[in-house]
């Protein structure tokens, strides 16, 4: 459709009607268009468009841009149509109803018949060429306000051409985004479960690499994911999908939580666990009903909350009593510390180092300032006395 110009409907010197028929809508493509039931003129040069209700609502393209045409006949609930391919869009081009397009041919649709006629008329004047032989005046408007007109049209419409195809071109991209998703997810099971394979037989090697970098690496390839985590559809619904699933995190958590000194923060876990899930994700309520059966379940890991209501994950091997006797020691040491400074010293969450912090004054081994820098913890001397 971009082909066409507007148009005032006035013939040009030397320009005659050819064929003309009423009630013929015009088809972008596949794409309907706001041009139906106008009256369809053929001539030896053009082939013009005339708006029934509008009159000054004309367009005009030149012969010379159609290529061929050809017949679709009429269907179950559709008229007859003719298709008319098109060569490409001359860039000295006038103004018309659609800036773009990236159709490479047109359809007219005949609501009161004559497609026949009109097929004959328009492959005769493909033959003849009769524009070849006298060259043919541009069409000027008449006025200034045709011109306005024009121009107004033609901005609007290509507007929402452009906003149209803008949109085409996203929903596009979203499939085609979503069709390599899916073929990754595919591919995802099969490259966890070959590098469970690679790390089992990389630990039974014996030779250049050592020991630790053997479990290093068998890490590494194990952190890729699950291969097959617990769902609903899977395993049901209620206590057993929960029983099934705290057994799965116990599974994934105790290497991680040992390396991490025994306690990981209860966030920390929900972002590795669905790390690791893949597109099968955890909702916060489930993963928290499931650590609170790891006791019940005899699992190496259970649930933890301390005073300032900060939950986490720790072995059950873990000695708080030791944690607490750590964190009073590298009190002692440095003389004062921050939720923040013990974060950074001992490498944990900000939010757990604060419990642990908590844990230490909970016992009287610890005590706190409150001032505008914030909250520091010292050494309890009212219990242990001052150093001399």
């Amino acid at each position: 459709m971009d082909r066409f110009e507007w148009s005032d409907g006035r013939l040009f010197a030397g320009e005659s009607v050819t064929y003309q028929q009423q009630g013929v809508k015009l088809y972008d493509g596949e794409e309907k268009t706001a041009f139906e039931r106008g009256n369809l003129i053929l001539t030896n040069y053009r082939l013009i468009w005339k708006d029934a209700v509008r009159p000054n609502y004309n367009i005009g393209m030149h012969l010379s841009l159609l290529v061929f045409v050809e017949e679709q006949p009429s269907g179950f609930g559709k008229g007859p149509k003719i298709i008319a391919y098109l060569h490409p869009t001359p860039p000295n081009k006038a103004a018309g109803p659609f800036m773009y397009s990236q159709n490479t041919y047109i359809k007219m649709s005949f609501k009161e018949g004559g497609h026949k006629e009109f097929f004959r008329y328009v492959t005769d004047q493909l033959q003849k060429k009769t524009w070849e032989q006298k060259s043919v005046p541009t069409p000027k408007p008449t006025s200034q306000q045709p011109a306005q007109q024009r121009q107004v049209r033609a901005g609007i419409v290509g507007i929402e051409r452009k906003l149209e195809e803008k949109r085409k071109e996203t929903d596009q991209n979203i499939t085609m985004a979503f069709k390599d998703l899916n073929k990754l997810m595919e591919q995802a099971k099969s490259m966890v479960d070959l590098s469970k394979n690679i790390a089992s037989k990389i630990k039974d090697k014996k030779g250049d690499i050592t020991e630790d970098e053997t479990v290093k690496f068998k890490a590494y390839l194990l952190s890729l994911g699950i291969s097959n985590p617990v769902t609903r559809e899977t395993h049901g619904t209620g206590t057993k999908y929960h029983n099934e699933l705290a057994k799965e995190l116990a599974t994934i958590l105790e290497t991680p939580i040992r390396e991490n000194g025994g306690m990981m923060a209860l966030t920390d876990v929900y972002c590795r666990v669905n790390r690791a899930r893949g597109m099968e994700l955890l909702s916060p309520d489930d993963l928290v009903e499931a650590c609170k059966l790891f006791e019940n379940l005899k699992l190496p890991l259970r649930l933890r909350t301390f005073a300032s209501g900060v939950k986490v994950i720790e072995l059950v091997s873990h000695a708080e009593e030791q944690a607490i006797s750590d964190t009073v020691e590298l009190l002692t040491s440095i003389g004062s510390l921050s939720a923040d400074e013990l974060s950074h010293n001992v490498g944990i969450s900000v939010s757990l180092a604060k419990g642990r912090l908590l844990a230490a004054e909970e016992k009287g081994k610890a005590c706190r300032d409150e001032s505008v820098e914030g909250v520091k913890f010292y050494p309890n001397l009212f219990l242990t006395g001052p150093a001399r």
